[in-house]
């Protein structure tokens, strides 16, 4: 099972939506919020090729994108399979 890392903010519906979504499909992830340093904002940016929205989640090293994709993952039943 790949790692889920998601970097996410305070007050970001889209982050709880994301979390919500992992929650319901009984994924462990660690949280990095950006919000508790500049560096971390930097290291998101970089990671995610530019983009600069939250949230930003990635399966290991693979970026996967924010919300929108990752709900797509699992609208597709293709969730479970990314993280193998």
């Amino acid at each position: 099972m790949k790692n889920i890392t998601m970097y996410s903010g305070p007050m970001c519906a889209f982050c709880d939506a994301a979390k919500r979504l992992l929650n319901r499909n009984n994924l462990e992830y660690k949280l990095i919020d950006v919000s508790t340093g500049p560096d971390l904002r930097d290291e998101m940016i970089r990671k995610a090729n530019g983009k600069r929205t939250i949230p930003q989640i990635f399966f290991n090293d693979e970026h996967i994108g924010g919300y929108q994709e990752l709900r797509t993952l699992e609208k597709n039943g293709e969730l479970q399979n990314s993280l193998k």
